[in-house]
């Protein structure tokens, strides 16, 4: 399944995304989609991708921007019961 993540990330000339990436990106679908709604899960790994593109255009490495965007989502995603 990865070899089809690669070849689209190839043919959008992006980055392949890293295995670190992916699971990020399908633990935030999922709580997306479980916490807020299910609707959003795929609406809202797109706003991630694009406010990562914005701060690499801005200078950002793809890294920093990443992890800077993953954490004002997660930050607006509700807590889980089982968090504690």
């Amino acid at each position: 399944m990865n070899e089809w993540l690669d070849e689209l990330a190839d043919a959008l000339e992006e980055p392949r995304i890293s295995g670190e990436e992916l699971g990020a990106v399908l633990k935030l679908a999922r709580d997306v989609a479980h916490r807020v709604e299910r609707r959003f899960a795929p609406v809202s790994t797109f706003l991630l991708g694009v406010a990562v593109g914005q701060r690499t255009a801005a200078g950002r490495s793809r890294q920093v921007a990443f992890e800077e965007a993953l954490g004002t989502v997660r930050a607006l995603v509700p807590a889980s019961p089982d968090d504690g």
